[in-house]
């Protein structure tokens, strides 16, 4: 529901992709994956939905698909994500893995390290963002200026970003 709520919704999507070749979204905190797992479903149940989705999610403590698959079943309703997930699920090495998901028009990137390092070397046109790692207070590198300020260089012109983040210093560095 949160990933619903906040992510989906905070973005406009699936309105927003709807009828285009493409469409970007690019998460900070890849968790457990329920963020991607609830927006590839939204997507597969969009008869208008884009031909090809793209999400990148950068994470810089993975789980190991054994912890996936356990953590997985609580959610009945993306069994059949999770296990093409699970199938897919990339060896636990720092950089990028690309996944091909759903015939290959779903397109999962996984940035497995540090998300201030890794994007700067990331050369993509965001069409929405996730803001979804440890709270501010926890892990401020996630929520800094010179994070955001990257994450706008990626931004494609109509960007939309949303979080469950109210903080004070999260908006600031917004702005």
């Amino acid at each position: 529901a949160q990933a619903r709520r906040v992510f989906l919704a905070g973005n406009s999507l699936p309105e927003r992709w709807q009828g285009r070749e493409n469409f970007t979204i690019l998460e900070t905190g890849f968790g457990l994956g329920i963020n991607f797992m609830a927006t590839w479903l939204a997507w597969r149940n969009d008869p208008s939905r884009c031909v090809t989705l793209h999400f990148i999610s950068l994470e810089k403590h993975p789980f190991n698909v054994a912890d996936l698959v356990v953590a997985h079943a609580g959610w009945p309703e993306f069994a059949e994500l999770a296990a093409e997930l699970h199938g897919n699920w990339p060896p636990l090495r720092a950089g990028e893995h690309r996944l091909e998901l759903d015939g290959g028009r779903v397109i999962l990137t996984l940035v497995f390290g540090d998300a201030v390092e890794a994007l700067p070397a990331l050369d993509v046109a965001v069409d929405a963002f996730y803001l979804d790692g440890f709270s501010p207070a926890r892990n401020p590198d996630l929520w800094s200026p010179a994070l955001c300020r990257s994450l706008a260089r990626l931004a494609a012109g109509g960007a939309t970003l949303a979080t469950w983040s109210v903080a004070g210093s999260v908006r600031r560095a917004l702005i």
